[in-house]
């Protein structure tokens, strides 16, 4: 875990992640699926081909880290996911070993989620329509269950990804991209 890291890339984040929602509010269903599944095929092709960065290259700055931060919340929040499709691929750009990424952008998916929940509660607020037990776009039953599921899974998530070897972990996650990407471009194609 790179506390260094977290605390750089967190503000942005933090930032980002509460602005998401205000902008998805007013995307179409189809173009944000579209957006996400682009995107995230992106990042998925990039790991798998591990091409090798510069051995030179470092983390940027404060500021850097800073608006990088603020990119990872805003799109994570706005496809309501944790930030590692984002995070692991551009801190192991910059040189940083993989299991140290997991680890950080483990430790980073906090700031993503409470701030993209406050986001996504005043973005809804008022909303008509909304099923019962709801807080905004929130539909707490569902809050709950994830949040369940993510402290039960993640403590064997994390002890996995540390036994693995480095190719096999940038080769399951990129598999894992893949899948997700090829899922959010069904729902792109089925919602338009």
């Amino acid at each position: 875990m790179l506390w260094p890291v977290v605390a750089g890339l967190a503000p942005g984040i933090l930032a980002g992640s509460f602005v998401g929602p205000q902008v998805v509010r007013g995307m179409s269903t189809s173009a944000l699926a579209l957006f996400f599944g682009v995107f995230v095929a992106f990042s998925a092709t990039q790991m798998l081909l591990d091409k090798k960065p510069k051995p030179s290259r470092e983390l940027p700055g404060k500021a850097g880290l800073f608006g990088v931060g603020g990119t990872i919340g805003l799109v994570s929040s706005m496809v309501g996911a944790g930030g590692g499709f984002l995070s692991v691929p551009f801190m192991t750009w910059c040189n940083v070993k993989i299991h140290n990424a997991v680890a950080t952008s483990a430790a980073l998916g906090l700031p993503i989620a409470v701030a993209g929940t406050l986001g996504f509660v005043v973005a809804g607020w008022g909303a008509p329509d909304m099923p019962r037990y709801s807080l905004g776009y929130i539909y707490l039953p569902a809050l709950a269950s994830i949040v369940a599921a993510s402290m039960i899974t993640a403590p064997a998530g994390a002890r996995t990804a540390h036994r693995w070897p480095v190719k096999k972990l940038k080769r399951a996650f990129a598999f894992l991209l893949y899948a997700l990407a090829a899922y959010m471009l069904w729902k792109a194609w089925t919602a338009g």
